[in-house]
């Protein structure tokens, strides 16, 4: 959460727009500023959809300005408004407009909705703040709906999280297998809360969170090789990930592979079936693709005999 004191007041910058301009800008906003600096926040309302950033410090609106209209046009850079909020209201709107969202077996919610949650679901419970991820982006989602169809073949013994933000998938798999699960992410804040939300969901003891940046971690390799990899991250490392992922990932494992546009697509599965790896599911949600991959199980190849009488030569392929 964000947490400060709600005498106090800063500014909120809010620009109404059309669904795929808020997902955009949600995704570019969030990469845009620092952990700590702003908390980003896209909602629908009245027919269209809201862009909403609130600062903890008064920011440069002209630098925001700027920025919104090199993302989204001139006409965003227009529309935007500033205004002065109370810390304390902001979260509070922010959490009412955070409504459930159901994922195969799995939901995410605040705690304001926590009486809401059928018994016979996994529930997630997640709230808004300055770490990204709330569960409610589509990517997200997509993995979620990933790890049930997964789920509904086999139980992973060893789980990976790569980038894991607030901790949203490595609680679930936490939740739905009981088994450890390792995480990393490059923001330190968001290890932090990734901890923090593990506790709260009751999975602290099995899931693992480490500042790492990608899989280069000890710690986390360790606990390898890993029957499901997450990496829910953006095209450019992912690509530079594969094969580092791939390495990790035992044979016969998924990978679960998001942060995609539909236009990205391709280009991730070139970079991990050139590596071996195997397309088994997309699976599209708001806009965003999510790819579940095999590696494939080693095989046993009988080469033939050395010599008359001799034995057959078995190789691992």
């Amino acid at each position: 959460m964000v947490c400060i004191p709600s005498t106090q007041t800063s500014a909120l910058a809010r620009l109404a727009t059309d669904a795929d301009t808020a997902r955009r800008l949600l995704d570019d906003l969030s990469e845009s500023f620092g952990t700590g600096e702003a908390a980003v926040a896209a909602f629908e309302e009245a027919g269209g959809w809201t862009v909403e950033i609130y600062f903890e410090q008064p920011p440069d609106e002209v630098a925001v300005r700027t920025l919104f209209g090199d993302l989204a046009g001139d006409a965003a850079r227009e529309r935007l408004t500033f205004a002065a909020v109370a810390a304390g209201d902001w979260v509070a709107q922010s959490l009412a407009r955070l409504v459930p969202v159901a994922a195969g077996r799995f939901v995410i919610h605040g705690s304001h909705d926590r009486h809401r949650i059928a018994p016979n679901r996994i529930s997630i419970e997640i709230e808004a703040g300055l770490a990204f991820g709330t569960g409610h982006h589509g990517t997200t989602q997509g993995c979620l709906a990933a790890l049930d169809c997964i789920l509904n073949r086999r139980r992973p013994r060893r789980i990976l999280d790569v980038g894991c933000g607030t901790g949203v998938l490595a609680i679930a798999a936490a939740r739905a297998t009981r088994r450890q699960v390792a995480a990393g992410d490059i923001d330190p804040v968001s290890v932090r809360v990734a901890r923090d939300n593990a506790r709260r969901n009751r999975v602290g003891a099995l899931v693992k969170v480490v500042h790492a940046n990608g899989v280069s971690d000890r710690r986390m390799r360790a606990r390898g090789p890993f029957d499901l990899v997450f990496a829910n991250i953006l095209l450019g490392p992912l690509k530079r990930l594969a094969n580092p992922i791939r390495r990790v990932t035992a044979p016969g494992g998924r990978i679960v592979l998001s942060g995609l546009l539909p236009g990205q697509a391709n280009a991730a599965l070139a970079a991990c079936r050139i590596l071996g790896l195997v397309l088994e599911r997309r699976i599209l949600v708001d806009g965003w693709i999510t790819l579940v991959l095999a590696r494939p199980a080693a095989r046993i190849v009988n080469v033939g005999r050395a010599a008359k009488g001799g034995r057959g030569v078995a190789v691992l392929a």
